[in-house]
């Protein structure tokens, strides 16, 4: 079968070591200078790991990061949210990433995060009972949050908040030429064939891998992705039905300069949903915007409002 054949070809190229078009140094962050980790337990037993940052808030914000990396990158949005009283904000390793995952770049099925973002809610909800949450991410992390307001089942969401999310290889958002992945197509197609007619068993292949400066590593990037995992941190290949699941007031905030994505067609790919609302924010980097004090404010009012 054609499937089986692309799927077994176009071995996944080895994470290079040097690319130049991001701004890595803009997710340095010291372990010291973060929260330390704690666990939930999901629905298959799994520990899974998170970073809580408390305030006197009244609502509390769920902060999914993005691909490659983990949640400590995430810290300067979190903590100056928390520090100014915003929102009490959680920022978990999505499962397969952080410093000791079961499977690293790995989950068990298509959707398993979705799940796992349902357990954490629960957790959350026993220390925050009553409190509104609001479900955000980041790159990748925002493509996660647009596939689980458009998966299936009740949500109990008050808003959603994109910064520069990733929408999808065929959205006029995505930006191919940034240097960041390499994408095995042929597994990534032949992968996509089979599951349209139910087999699963070659989804543990591994179809993307991540770009990071050697200097940024430090053992605890997740630079390989399998096509479960990849497949389940991106909007679905009808992204704007995706999209249309957006059910309550969402912010998408991004930069100009953003390097990872083409910022100003944002506007058009979520015009179909009036509930969203764009800033493009002049001159932030795809990394800068969590730390620029005008884009942290901008957030803040938005999610106080």
């Amino acid at each position: 079968m054609i499937a089986h054949g692309l799927a077994l070809l176009g071995p996944v190229e080895e994470p290079k070591n040097q690319v130049t078009d991001l701004n890595f140094n803009e997710i340095e962050t010291s372990s010291e200078s973060t929260p330390s980790l704690q666990t939930y337990e999901a629905r298959d037993g799994t520990r899974l790991s998170y970073r809580s940052y408390q305030s006197e808030a009244d609502r509390v914000l769920v902060l999914l990061h993005g691909s490659g990396y983990h949640s400590r990158y995430l810290a300067p949005l979190a903590s100056r949210l928390a520090d100014a009283g915003v929102a009490t904000v959680y920022t978990p390793n999505m499962r397969g990433h952080g410093p000791n995952p079961e499977k690293r770049g790995q989950v068990d099925y298509i959707g398993q995060l979705e799940h796992d973002i349902d357990d954490l809610m629960a957790h959350i909800k026993m220390t925050h009972p009553n409190q509104p949450i609001i479900l955000g991410g980041h790159s990748s992390g925002g493509g996660t949050v647009i596939r689980y307001a458009g998966g299936s089942g009740e949500h109990d969401i008050a808003k959603y908040l994109l910064i520069a999310p990733y929408i999808h290889h065929e959205s006029d958002v995505n930006n191919s030429e940034n240097g960041w992945a390499n994408v095995s197509l042929p597994r990534m197609i032949g992968l996509s064939m089979l599951n349209q007619i139910g087999l699963t068993y070659l989804n543990g292949q591994s179809v993307i891998s991540f770009n990071m400066p050697e200097a940024y590593r430090d053992g605890t990037e997740t630079l390989t992705y399998d096509y479960r995992l990849q497949t389940s941190m991106h909007p679905r290949s009808d992204f704007q039905s995706d999209i249309a699941g957006l059910d309550e007031e969402t912010l998408v905030v991004a930069g100009t300069d953003d390097g990872s994505f083409h910022a100003k067609a944002y506007e058009e790919v979520f015009a179909s949903n009036q509930l969203v609302n764009v800033t493009i924010l002049d001159g932030l980097s795809h990394f800068g915007i969590l730390r620029d004090e005008d884009a942290q404010k901008v957030m803040s009012e938005w999610i106080e409002d």
